[in-house]
């Protein structure tokens, strides 16, 4: 027991903190301590929840998130004041755009120096309001308990989201009672919304009258665990489905009604698709601009049926004719009630058609590695059974297009801010939440140096992860980018020092490789993954390889290029 720890009565707050959060179910927490935190993280000291030192609190927020989709649970992470709480931002805004449960909590300077410009005092509550679905800051003692409560409630329900509590210090050592803690009631806060008789009736009305129906499936699919709902719905109804970031296994990717990843760096064939339709069923998405794109040529011929449990994402982008608020597992229980099942087979054929007309480009090997090889391979290896997490740029993409995913919460990887340096700790939050798992890292060259330091984090637990540096020597999507729209004027995309990647893999004592030869590719991962413990597999590619087809942006759905 530490010296500090409260006997009687009364305990701190820091100890009611811990308390709550273990009442909660809470078993794994992520941080990085500081000034501000001593007293939580003395609490800590004796929690029954395990407590996983990450190297920077970036990296906390980012294994938090990778744990939160992984399980389903809503990931925790602390920090402390001033530079340790903004060093969360970029995970909480990561988190808040793929709508991912977190509960940061933030140490805070003594409320009586809040605005003295305190050493090491930031104004967290401001800054991330912004980018948190909701955010405290705790004033009163007596109201830290309801108060991590609500932030555990807010997070895990309705649309999911991250919340902050700061904590200042003064409020973590002083001694409460026990508290008893009231049914969480938050006025205005509708987080499971009436559905209406009668849009689900329109729905049903649209399908019915539909021959060319198409699915555009969203995030909020694995949310509200509607998986078995939809493959009903699609199969009973021969309806092709296109699955953002988000979804990519909710609807298994090799099923033949399955089209792959839409818009930006879709398939050929997913986006003709989308533009052949008449009806689209947007489950759980948002239309977002790497998708939707030009939203006045996005499905031109299309009504737009939207289903989503946010009403504020209905009619955002896209001009909807039938909205459908509420959870959509739900809402699909309903639809299956009334629908009557429809097989539309010229629709198939003529799906079947693009297909066959518009595979994806994928390049053969010559004497040197191509970055889809490596990809493909992963897939091949690990057949829909790892948990991959992606990093940011082209590698990305490729994944999204090549990794065959049969389940959901089996591929992770940071959608709408498309955060580098995201996939190593994401990738350490997912191996904590499912040891059951192998977990598969796919990063670049650039993002993987972005949070490098967690492979100390790595080695300190014997996290089992196989971790795959797809090596191009360059900053591969803003280089692409610079080639088609900006005449190969490459501004600082091109690296002029590469750093050893498995010479600091072996700093840290973990097991290292370097592949070369495209002859070795689908060995070296049949190798790393029969291996015991961390792997890292650096492979040297192509440089000049572009993520093909790629619509620019803004662009309509037919304009690709794809040379």
């Amino acid at each position: 027991m530490s010296n500090n720890t409260k006997q009687g009565p009364g305990r701190t707050g820091a100890q009611i903190l811990v308390s709550v959060l273990e009442q909660a179910g809470v078993d794994l927490v992520f941080g990085y301590p500081g000034g501000q935190a001593i007293p939580l993280y003395d609490a800590i000291y004796d929690a029954k929840f395990k407590h996983i030192l990450t190297r920077h609190e970036q990296g906390a927020a980012h294994a938090a998130d990778g744990y939160a989709r992984a399980t389903g649970k809503v990931g925790v992470v602390v920090a402390t004041s001033g530079p340790g709480a903004t060093n969360l931002v970029t995970g909480l805004a990561t988190a808040n755009m793929d709508s991912v449960p977190l509960l940061a909590v933030t140490g805070q300077v003594p409320t009586a120096n809040i605005g003295n410009d305190t050493f090491q005092e930031a104004d967290i509550y401001g800054i991330s309001m912004p980018i948190t679905k909701y955010n405290y800051l705790v004033t009163r003692a007596e109201k830290l308990p309801q108060i991590l409560a609500e932030a555990l409630y807010l997070a895990q329900t309705g649309r999911p989201g991250p919340i902050l509590v700061d904590v200042p210090k003064d409020i973590q050592v002083a001694v409460l009672a026990p508290p008893e803690l009231a049914p969480v009631s938050i006025p205005g806060y509708n987080p499971e919304p009436a559905i209406q008789s009668s849009q689900v009736e329109a729905l049903v009305e649209a399908l019915r009258q539909s021959r060319r129906p198409l699915a555009y499936l969203g995030g909020g699919v694995t949310v509200s665990g509607a998986e078995k709902e939809l493959f009903r719905l699609l199969t009973e109804n021969d309806i092709p489905a296109v699955s953002t970031l988000m979804a990519k296994g909710v609807f298994p990717d090799d099923h033949p009604l399955a089209l792959g990843l839409p818009g930006m760096h879709g398939a050929k064939y997913s986006n003709l698709a989308i533009y052949e339709s008449d009806l689209i069923l947007c489950l759980g998405a948002r239309f977002d601009d790497r998708v939707a794109g030009n939203v006045r040529r996005f499905a031109p011929r299309a009504r737009m049926v939207h289903v989503d449990i946010d009403a504020a994402e209905i009619g955002k982008r896209v001009e909807t004719h039938i909205p459908v608020v509420g959870d959509l597992k739900n809402v699909l229980i309903r639809v299956l009630d009334l629908v009557n099942p429809v097989r539309r087979p010229d629709w198939l054929h003529q799906v079947a058609e693009l297909k066959r007309k518009h595979p994806l480009p994928i390049p053969q090997d010559d004497e040197i590695i191509k970055p889809q090889s490596v990809i493909r391979a992963i897939s091949e290896v690990t057949d829909g059974e790892a948990i991959i997490v992606t990093d940011v740029g082209q590698h990305q993409m490729w994944a999204a297009q090549l990794i065959v995913s049969k389940k959901p919460r089996r591929f992770l990887s940071s959608g709408g801010l498309g955060t580098m340096g995201f996939g190593l700790p994401a990738a350490v939050g997912a191996q904590f939440g499912r040891p059951d798992l192998p977990v598969l890292l796919i990063a670049g060259d650039g993002g993987f140096q972005m949070n490098i330091q967690e492979l100390a984090t790595v080695r300190e637990h014997n996290l089992p992860i196989k971790m795959v540096v797809v090596n191009n020597g360059c900053l591969g999507m803003v280089r692409q980018w610079q080639q088609f729209f900006f005449q190969r004027r490459y501004s600082s995309t091109i690296w002029n020092y590469m750093p050893d990647f498995v010479k600091i893999c072996a700093g840290y004592d973990l097991p290292a490789r370097r592949v070369t030869e495209p002859r070795e590719v689908r060995g070296a991962i049949e190798a790393m993954m029969a291996a015991p413990g961390p792997q890292f597999l650096e492979f040297k590619v192509a440089p000049e390889e572009n993520v093909l087809p790629m619509i620019p942006a803004g662009g309509g759905q037919t304009e690709f290029y794809d040379v």
